[in-house]
């Protein structure tokens, strides 16, 4: 069949020889022309992450094919479906579809509804192999060329206990607090705050915390690493690489942080690699494909390295039709060598594999890995959260087995691993919440905080999932220490003081067909934004957002569950009992286990928060505001207008004792895309990519 399609009636019903299939898609006689093959690159590269490899839909997307895609269009113009995909794939604003691809992007999901999905893997197979570039300016001044030479190497020391003006991994430090002891901008200056720098960026989603080491500042965006003089944004040298799958475009480039180690920074990219680059030149070291991360599995790296010792360690995610799940690997940090590999979806015959409804280990999917961990030195303990499944029916009614017994609880989604970097293995676990089928997931930071003092004092591991609980666990053996609610869920009765079980509501029950108000949505009070923590004080700052979602379970045949995606859909709605404030940011006292103040606003949260010495935490909001905020009171100190909104996390370093703040600009995130469509007054999105610098005036 021509790969070209004329969207007329008479022409679709003579090329596949079925009307009926061709009335439900369009009434009419409008010839709308596009090519099919360019459309499949065209979502592949932008509409993917959302609709899922083979249209399926997920939870963040409808399905667009099958029934319920034909239902919707029955009966409509083509001109209607084109006015759709212009306005809403992806959503407006996000720019990484050109306006003449459009009936190219039509003409593709007319013949995947005519002739089935596509072929995904062969579509990837004839993509562009990557094409590694290194470029350094020339001439590079001589004392920028002093600054890249005598770059020290970062030591396991310097990692456990970073120097002040030095920010070297995604949260500062092994804890992930987010916190800095720099103070000369504090509660007392702060309203002097100015931009000193600023540097435009590729196009991406961009959620990613530059790193500093040395006065050298390392950014990603848009298969670009950059580095740069920290003090002044001059270029240093810049490191590109054309992906090799379409898919990987602005829509999966979205990963959270690199890493440092020795002379070597560590980079995922969107084709699910992982790079050890030079620090000092941008030269490749070696390049290594994370095996899983194939076409069609829907598995990405978004979140970031962990390096401990000489293991770098990073989880993948999402993996809607990943057969067997997600998982986290240990690379050797020299070679880039596969080390050990730790399923976040239990196998049969494993620990918790007796938990997924006795179905076969290929019919199980999720877990995702979507943020870096957490490292306690002296334990020799990385933390990892971990998401849900999509593919629900598998674990909503238990199905009795062989041994009269089958268990649904679905480990190790929802949980908290605790895993040995040198060899991965599970040193222990706790599942937050047991069989999750809401999209409620666990998946955020693992905070790590000394609890108490003195003979008392107890190393505890702190997180939350979208549901707004947070847990403290004890850090060597995982024992439930304490739970705080924070009051946006419906989801459970109440939380069980003792045990931290929580009681779930009968009325929230998935009913085929039935729609139901969740409280959070299935993005959450709580997402990717990190919390921050000041370790002095045990306050825990958090970002949140008050919203819910009408969630329906649609039913699928066993042969479509078995071959993943998503079975429930969400739609974003407001609280039923809102006043019009949609973003929230709390001061949690970690040892009253009670909140010191909140803080409420219109806009959401776009981002994560920034704690210093200086006594402030610093956070952006979907309006394009970038703010500082005074940790005791929370009252607002500072306020500046971003470019566009900061959907990404915030840092400080010093150079030659000047500090500075810096951000990364630039709106399409999921999250935002979300959060935008409950206050339609916050407008388009703004794909406006910039790191900005702020200090205090030198004068």
């Amino acid at each position: 069949m021509a790969s070209r399609y004329v969207l007329l009636l008479a022409a679709i019903t003579a090329l596949t020889g079925r009307p009926a299939a061709a009335q439900a898609l369009f009434t009419g006689n409008e010839p709308v022309a596009g090519n099919a093959a360019t459309g499949l690159q065209v979502y592949l590269q932008s509409c993917v992450i959302c609709h899922g490899a083979r249209l399926e839909g997920g939870p963040a997307g409808p399905t667009l094919i099958g029934q319920a895609f034909l239902q919707k269009w029955r009966g409509k113009s083509a001109s209607e479906l084109l006015t759709q995909l212009r306005n809403t794939m992806p959503p407006k604003g996000t720019t990484t579809v050109s306006p003449d691809a459009y009936p190219d992007l039509m003409a593709f999901l007319v013949r995947a509804n005519l002739q089935g999905p596509p072929d995904v893997a062969t579509a990837q197979a004839t993509a562009r192999p990557a094409s590694p570039d290194v470029k350094i300016p020339s001439p590079l001044p001589a004392a920028l060329k002093k600054r890249l030479s005598s770059l020290t190497p970062v030591t396991d020391s310097m990692l456990a206990a970073p120097p002040d003006a030095d920010w070297l991994m995604w949260r500062r430090t092994f804890d992930t607090a987010g916190f800095s002891p720099l103070q000369q901008i504090d509660r007392s200056n702060v309203q002097s705050l100015q931009q000193a720098w600023i540097l435009p960026l590729e196009r991406s989603t961009n959620e990613i915390a530059p790193l500093v080491h040395d006065g050298v500042l390392f950014v990603y965006s848009g298969g670009i690493v950059l580095a740069v003089d920290a003090a002044s944004g001059a270029p240093l040298w810049q490191y590109s690489q054309r992906q090799s799958l379409p898919d990987s475009g602005a829509s999966a480039d979205r990963m959270k942080s690199m890493a440092l180690s020795g002379h070597s920074l560590f980079v995922p990219t969107p084709d699910g690699h992982m790079l050890a680059l030079d620090a000092r030149s941008g030269e490749l070291l070696w390049n290594r494909a994370i095996d899983g991360i194939t076409a069609g599995t829907g598995l990405q790296l978004s979140s970031g390295p962990l390096v401990a010792g000489d293991v770098v360690m990073i989880g993948a995610s999402l993996g809607l039709q990943g057969k067997g799940g997600s998982f986290i690997v240990g690379l050797d940090v020299a070679t880039g060598r596969e080390r050990w590999r730790f399923n976040t979806v239990a196998r049969p015959g494993t620990t918790g594999g007796d938990t997924w409804n006795d179905a076969p280990a290929d019919e199980r999917f999720g877990g995702g890995v979507w943020t870096i961990g957490s490292y306690d030195a002296e334990l020799q303990l990385a933390y990892f959260g971990i998401g849900n499944t999509y593919t629900t029916a598998t674990l909503l009614e238990p199905r009795v087995g062989a041994t009269g017994v089958t268990r649904n609880d679905g480990l190790f989604t929802d949980a908290t691993v605790a895993l040995r970097p040198a060899t991965g293995e599970l040193v222990w676990y706790r599942q937050h919440h047991h069989r999750d089928v809401w999209d409620q997931d666990w998946a955020f930071e693992r905070t790590l905080v000394t609890l108490g003092s003195g003979t008392d004092a107890r190393r505890a591991v702190v997180t939350s999932g979208k549901t707004g609980i947070f847990e403290a666990l004890d850090a060597a053996t995982g024992e439930f220490l304490f739970a705080h609610d924070t009051g946006l869920t419906n989801l459970f009765l109440d939380v069980d003081a003792r045990t931290g079980e929580k009681r779930p509501n009968p009325q929230l029950e998935p009913v085929a067909g039935k729609t139901l108000l969740l409280c959070p949505s299935n993005f959450g009070a709580r997402n990717w934004p990190a919390t921050s923590l000041n370790p002095a004080t045990g306050l825990l700052f958090v970002p949140m957002l008050e919203s819910c979602a009408d969630f329906t379970y649609e039913p699928r045949s066993r042969k479509e569950t078995a071959s993943g995606g998503s079975d429930i859909r969400f739609t974003p709605r407001v609280r039923p009992d809102s006043d019009g404030n949609l973003g929230r940011m709390i001061a949690l006292d970690l040892n009253t286990r009670s909140v010191l103040w909140s803080h409420r606003q219109r806009a959401p949260l776009a981002g994560s928060l920034l704690a210093t010495a200086g006594g402030l935490v610093f956070g952006s909001d979907l309006g394009r505001n970038f703010t500082a905020y005074d940790q005791v009171t929370g009252r607002t100190l500072w306020n500046t207008r971003l470019p566009a909104a900061a959907e990404s996390s915030p840092v400080t370093f010093a150079v030659a004792g000047r500090q500075y703040i810096a951000v990364v600009t630039g709106e399409g995130s999921r999250l935002g895309l979300n959060n935008r469509r409950l206050d339609a007054s916050l407008g388009p999105p703004k794909p406006d990519l910039k790191l900005v610098v702020f200090a205090l005036p030198t004068n």
